[in-house]
């Protein structure tokens, strides 16, 4: 099986539906066997309730080129993911590739709610789901992914560490949800860097999402139409973007210059040179600054 990742093993945390099953898939489109974990399975849905599921992201994989492997697990559960990375190394006897996308919060914000207005139950379970998660899969696999020279983690987020440092993201749980993201890919990268491996923080765009695709009452096929009542919609991307932007990462031998760096998939698709499926390389967070934040009317000449 051919591809620049053939041989190499990822491990993609949270790769039921958006980024993470973009990322699969093409980390698979490169030859690599990929874990797909999550805890939406054909004979059981998660708290978040909808269709999507590993088996089929797993099967995305294969399709593409690389070999896709199904793992049931929450990740909020040590055990679970010790065994997993157990598996992994008596399957594999590697880890080249980690990706941290745990999420699931979607449905706890109360997105006008002030912090002493907020369920406090819902505001640290989302801090649980979106922290915890990630500081477990790590302390259990970067052993692994440590035995062979060249390993990448990618902390998945929403906004850059520039961004997100100057704006306030929504409400308090999720700008704290987000910005301890692009934190726990700063200190990996301090402790992996001299051991040599990678750690960076990445974010998609405004992502076309199962879930966002919904939301605005489209599909892929026509996501155009919602542009007539969110016309700023115009500069989102597919998932497979955000995936052609850690392929790319994992496929460059001088990945270590990213080491502790916040990176967005549109900054990645100008220095590598990939594009997003319909051939456009949309840059949402420069977009963001220099147009929707500034009251400009939507254009997205040249974000695109």
């Amino acid at each position: 099986m051919g591809g620049r990742l053939a041989g190499r093993v990822a491990l993609v945390a949270g790769a039921t539906r958006g980024a993470g099953r973009g990322i699969a898939v093409e980390l698979g489109a490169e030859g690599a066997t990929v874990y797909c974990t999550g805890r939406s399975t054909r004979a059981q849905r998660s708290e978040m309730d909808r269709p999507e599921t590993i088996e089929e992201t797993a099967e995305l994989v294969t399709a593409a080129g690389g070999t896709g492997i199904a793992v049931r697990v929450d990740h909020l559960d040590p055990e679970q993911v010790r065994a997993l990375v157990e598996r992994i190394d008596a399957e594999q006897g590697r880890l080249d590739v980690l990706v941290n996308d745990i999420w699931g919060g979607e449905l706890l914000f109360e997105w006008e709610a002030k912090l002493w207005e907020h369920s406090l139950d819902a505001g640290l379970r989302i801090l649980r789901l979106a922290v915890d998660t990630h500081i477990v899969t790590s302390h259990h696999a970067l052993p692994l992914l440590l035995r062979h020279p060249g390993g990448l983690v990618v902390e998945v987020t929403d906004g850059t560490a520039e961004y997100n440092a100057a704006n306030y993201r929504v409400s308090f749980f999720y700008d704290l949800a987000k910005t301890s993201v692009l934190r726990m890919a700063f200190a990996q990268a301090k402790e992996l860097g001299p051991l040599g491996a990678t750690a960076v923080a990445l974010t998609p765009g405004w992502l076309r999402s199962e879930i966002m695709l919904e939301h605005f009452e489209v599909r892929e096929e026509n996501w155009r139409d919602a542009l007539t009542t969110v016309p700023h919609f115009a500069i989102s991307e597919t998932p497979a973007y955000v995936g052609r932007a850690v392929a790319a990462l994992a496929t460059d031998p001088g990945m270590n210059r990213w080491n502790g760096q916040s990176v967005s998939s549109g900054q990645l698709a100008r220095e590598y040179g990939f594009t997003d499926v319909d051939g456009s390389r949309p840059d949402c967070w420069r977009y963001l600054v220099e147009v929707q934040d500034a009251g400009k009317p939507a254009d997205t000449t040249g974000y695109r």
